[in-house]
């Protein structure tokens, strides 16, 4: 089930995928509409001339290939601008928005569905039942399309703009933070630090672990009698020998591991992806932070912004489990590692507290929030808080030289009382 969400989040990104499904489905529709020949409908509907149903269908095929490539210019568009005034990193959570792409493939369906139609009711297909289901059909076609844009506009233009892409970027963040809080070892075994080192087995591949099969690791190790502690999360950056997984053995003698079978375990790609990544995600909104506190944007607004997202992710993430949510361990063969509370908070806080350390709204936001999420937190927490408040103190005392400024800082760090 993980194996298919994982693939279904990556077709959503795909722009052509729901523009096929459509066709075919326009394509299915109007061979459908033949069955209204084999009934007795035709004794009970008026006669629609071919003339009536040739006039709408030319209406829709004209006008749905002018406003489909508006809507692709419209799209690009935005993506562009998501791209530009947030990071590129946004890219595929705006391009997988759900509304964009369900407009696009209505306009190119509909555009599909006309002159299918127009060709099979000039080839004389249809008979007086079939006309008038064409004609139905051909109606409601029209009304959906005109449904759709009113909707779409609203979605396009704010579709790539600042706001709009932080909310999904959060969304998506929590998403992943949700999910591995359910299963912080992924279905896996916690680490036994008393187990040894094991055998290290790399792979020669270069990239983003986006995904770890724990199912084929499992299966795996119970052939070979062993015990696999993964070494490289979701996330972990691969290069020519840095390990993928430790072998840990009982056996007196060493295991004969296939490092193929282990690096067919890990999906590896150019990219980092949100899903199965909550550190990714967090580095995007801290990106989209930077940027904004940048010489050339100067919008602190946004940067403060983004610190309130990384409150609420941070909330989610001390959330306690219930134990019905909570994944059964599938993989005991397979140690995984739980994220560290402090590399969350590095990836969340410390470019944002460096670029905004001379900002002195930034500053304090920041400390109030490193504050409350110390006081919220678990042990964990509370000292990665602790840790990024102090580091951000230091930056804010090189940065400001006003001591009013700094006085602020201080006192919002508590530092002051």
């Amino acid at each position: 089930m993980e194996r298919l969400k994982f693939f279904l989040a990556r077709l959503r990104e795909q722009l052509w995928l729901r523009p096929l499904i459509m066709c075919l489905f326009s394509i299915g529709l109007v061979f459908l509409a033949k069955l209204g020949d084999y009934t007795d409908i035709a004794e009970l509907v008026p006669a629609i001339s071919v003339e009536t149903i040739e006039t709408l269908l030319k209406i829709i095929a004209a006008s749905m290939l002018v406003i489909a490539t508006f809507a692709v210019g419209s799209m690009v568009s935005s993506y562009a601008s998501a791209s530009g005034s947030a990071t590129p990193r946004s890219f595929s959570l705006v391009i997988a928005d759900d509304v964009s792409q369900n407009a696009l493939s209505s306009f190119v369906g509909s555009f599909i569905f006309s002159l299918v139609s127009l060709i099979a009711l000039l080839s004389g297909l249809y008979d007086k039942g079939g006309r008038f289901v064409l004609f139905c059909l051909t109606l409601l076609t029209f009304a959906a399309v005109i449904l759709t844009f009113v909707g779409w506009v609203d979605r396009i233009a704010r579709l790539g703009r600042l706001g709009t892409t932080i909310e999904k970027a959060e969304d998506a963040v929590t998403k992943a933070v949700v999910a591995r809080r359910r299963a912080p070892t992924l279905g896996g075994a916690k680490v036994d630090a008393t187990g040894g080192a094991g055998e290290p087995v790399s792979s020669d591949e270069v990239g983003y672990v986006q995904r770890i099969e724990m199912s084929l690791l499992q299966a795996y190790a119970e052939e070979l009698d062993v015990r696999f502690r993964v070494a490289s999360l979701p996330g972990t950056y691969l290069l020519p020998g840095r390990p993928l997984v430790f072998v840990i053995s009982k056996a007196a003698q060493a295991v004969r591991i296939d490092r193929q079978r282990i690096s067919e375990c890990f999906k590896i790609a150019n990219n980092r992806t949100f899903q199965e990544d909550p550190r990714f995600g967090l580095i995007v909104l801290s990106e989209i932070a930077s940027r904004a506190l940048s010489p050339a944007v100067n919008d602190p607004g946004t940067a403060i912004d983004i610190i309130n997202a990384f409150v609420r992710i941070f909330v989610q993430w001390n959330r306690p489990v219930d134990t019905d949510e909570r994944m059964p361990l599938f993989h005991d063969r397979v140690e995984v590692p739980e994220l560290d509370e402090h590399d969350l908070f590095d990836d969340a806080f410390k470019a944002l507290a460096r670029d905004g350390a001379g900002t002195v709204e930034v500053g304090v936001r920041l400390q109030k929030a490193l504050i409350a999420l110390a006081s919220v937190g678990n042990e964990a927490m509370r000292s990665a808080a602790e840790r990024q408040s102090r580091l951000a103190l230091a930056r804010s005392e090189a940065a400001l030289s006003l001591p009013e400024d700094l006085h602020a800082v201080r006192a919002a760090s508590g530092t002051i009382t």
